[in-house]
């Protein structure tokens, strides 16, 4: 396991509907990339598609592994990196069961997939009209260590990168489709996930306008003591490289030990009162 390597922020704008665009476009950025060194490419979420599709996702779901994900397989075993990027699941059980997902994929082909748990269905967001939420924590063994993955309004629920840092990630990879209004709290919150987990956090957004909704950009890399080690440009595309080193993490979480003094039995009082809400 690589204990230090290089992840690339790419936080691009999608053709709406046009998957063969967006993976032309992945395939540029990941080359791009690599020719940088990187070990990993994160895209932003539904890359694959772009985010304001609405009716059109049960046309451009797809299983995962799938059509897509195999083209993206392919790109990640040309080049020798890991990808992560987003696309509509559609179920392996159902014909109009939908799932926003995240997919990871490395060298040696499909690594695991996880699915959004939190959907946001409140001012401009619809998401539960078209998605199932997603059960499971994705926490995958690479040679780049244990990766988690979590989807963009996930962060604002600080037990799914909790339960994904017990799970052995020391990197969260959170990809997102954040509009302008939604800044600041991402900003917070991407530095909060990883001090409270003493782990590194690479937010990567969707940058640009789709129907009217402005995506604000600004993915970041934080490192373990929450400081912002690489920040994207707002509000345009961008490639932006950063170095995780897992060497960082010891001193931090000697110095604010959050892990060792977790307290297990609020869990249960927790999952009992919400309930009860």
């Amino acid at each position: 396991m690589k204990q230090k390597f290089k992840v690339a922020l790419a936080q691009i704008s999608c053709q709406r509907g046009d998957k063969k665009a967006n993976i032309q476009k992945i395939e540029a950025y990941t080359e791009n990339a690599r020719q940088q060194n990187a070990d990993l490419v994160i895209f932003p979420e539904l890359s694959l598609t772009g985010y304001v599709v609405r009716d059109e996702l049960y046309e451009l779901a797809e299983p995962v592994p799938g059509p897509s994900t195999a083209a993206i397989e392919k790109i990640a075993k040309q080049h020798g990196v890991y990808i992560v990027f987003g696309m509509p699941e559609l179920s392996e059980k159902a014909q109009a069961t939908l799932y926003n997902t995240a997919v990871l994929v490395g060298p040696k082909g499909f690594v695991g997939k996880y699915r959004k748990m939190h959907l946001p269905t409140h001012s401009v967001f619809e998401e539960k009209r078209y998605f199932r939420p997603g059960y499971q924590t994705g926490v995958f063994d690479t040679e780049l260590g244990k990766i988690g993955l979590i989807i963009c309004y996930d962060i604002f629920f600080p037990e799914v990168s909790r339960l994904t840092r017990l799970e052995g990630a020391q990197l969260i990879v959170c990809i997102s489709a954040s509009p302008a209004v939604r800044r600041v709290f991402f900003e917070i919150l991407t530095a909060a996930r990883a001090i409270e987990n003493t782990a590194f956090l690479a937010y990567v957004n969707l940058v640009g306008i789709e129907n009217g909704l402005q995506f604000w950009g600004g993915s970041r890399l934080i490192g373990p003591n929450g400081r912002a080690l690489s920040i994207a440009k707002y509000d345009e595309e961008d490639l932006v490289i950063g170095e995780v080193d897992y060497s960082d993490i010891k001193p931090v979480e000697a110095f604010v030990p959050t892990l060792r003094d977790l307290r297990p039995e609020l869990f249960d009082k927790i999952k009992e009162n919400a309930e009860k809400l």
